[in-house]
């Protein structure tokens, strides 16, 4: 049995089938030794490289399956890789196993920071997630250790220069709080590293505590709590899947995780009264 080749790529999380389609156009792709042409098809057993890495195919099933995602609370002190030289608990400790593949990260959370983590076993809807091109927002609840002026808010809107380019939040939010208790909302739509620390480090200001509460259509609700994770229902996963313009064709339950006690879901829509942080 053969599948399409930029089919079992995306499958991996490496990219969109679009984007494979022009890596084979352009020769980045190698199969067998040989220069990948557009149409071609694979078995899972193929020798596969993109601009020199050697790739590891699921399998044709694999490739086919149902879509999953899940909703992971991450705590503080895990780590965001499937191994860690320190021997430091990574997230995926905490997920369920798949009967076949496996769990792939959209983004990630530096270890630091806790909240909202949104996990699938569909690599292509994982990289439409996380793809600049996409705008999905990240909505964050921050506490903020100095004096956050009028002044500098708005140039945290209107954009600072950091060492990888031009930044800014998308919107900010007072949450209230007084002195290094004060808590702020802020918005934005890319996964660059550590961009939300480094905003606010920019104009002398310390974040003390950061938590991811929503990622595009989908809020960290109260009842997930640190370490817990639960499956999104169908219509979510539709609504998440539909806001990259992916095919929800694959979008059927599976019985390879429990479905959750009740539903949690509640709509992401960023409000003008912000969600209240736990404070410590």
């Amino acid at each position: 049995m053969t599948e399409k080749l930029q089919k079992l790529l995306a499958a991996t999380g490496i990219g969109s089938r679009r984007e494979i389609e022009s890596w084979i156009s352009a020769g980045r792709v190698v199969v067998d030794g040989q220069a990948a042409h557009l149409g071609q098809r694979v078995t899972e057993h193929a020798s596969v490289y993109v601009d020199g890495k050697r790739m590891i195919l699921p399998s044709i099933s694999q490739a086919s399956r149902e879509r999953q995602v899940l909703m992971y609370h991450k705590p503080e002190g895990e780590m965001c890789t499937r191994d860690d030289p320190e021997g430091r608990r990574t997230v995926f400790a905490s997920l369920p196993r798949l009967q076949e593949g496996r769990w792939i990260l959209v983004g990630r959370l530096d270890i630091n920071t806790t909240g909202l983590l949104l996990v699938t076993n569909d690599g292509e809807l994982a990289n439409r997630l996380m793809h600049p091109s996409s705008q999905i927002e990240r909505e964050y609840a921050v506490r903020v250790l100095g004096d956050a002026t009028p002044e500098i808010l708005a140039q945290l809107t209107e954009g600072v220069l950091l060492d990888d380019g031009m930044a800014k939040f998308q919107r900010i939010i007072d949450a209230g709080g007084q002195g290094a208790n004060h808590w702020y909302h802020v918005v934005v739509t890319e996964g660059r590293n550590r961009e939300v620390r480094r905003l606010w480090e920019s104009q002398g200001l310390k974040v003390s505590r950061l938590i991811r509460v929503r990622f595009g259509c989908i809020a960290l609700p109260r009842a997930v709590h640190q370490g817990k994770w639960e499956r999104l229902e169908d219509a979510t996963v539709k609504q998440l899947v539909e806001s990259v313009q992916l095919t929800t064709t694959q979008n059927t339950s599976s019985n390879t995780t429990p479905r959750p006690r009740k539903k949690t879901f509640r709509s992401a829509a960023f409000r003008n009264r912000p969600l209240r942080s736990r404070r410590t």
